[in-house]
């Protein structure tokens, strides 16, 4: 049995309701750790290693919001 590709079928109404709901949830996430990773840099004794896990999940959500958000708009065959 292949594996399908999801990129190749196109959405229903619901399920881009739902992945603009999870773009919404990420995009707070991603603002929260903004915050958090910003107020932490200015703390002359915050904890490296925890500023840096932070960086590292507000990039990594960064690159979701970007998939969803490439999922929503179909590619167009110039």
């Amino acid at each position: 049995m292949g594996t399908r590709c999801l990129a190749n079928f196109p959405l229903t109404d619901e399920e881009k309701d739902q992945i603009r709901a999870r773009i919404t949830a990420l995009e707070v996430e991603h603002g929260d750790l903004d915050y958090i990773i910003a107020t932490l840099a200015q703390d002359a004794v915050h904890d490296q290693l925890r500023l840096r896990r932070l960086k590292k999940r507000k990039l990594m959500l960064k690159d979701q919001i970007a998939l969803l958000k490439d999922r929503l708009i179909p590619d167009i065959i110039a």
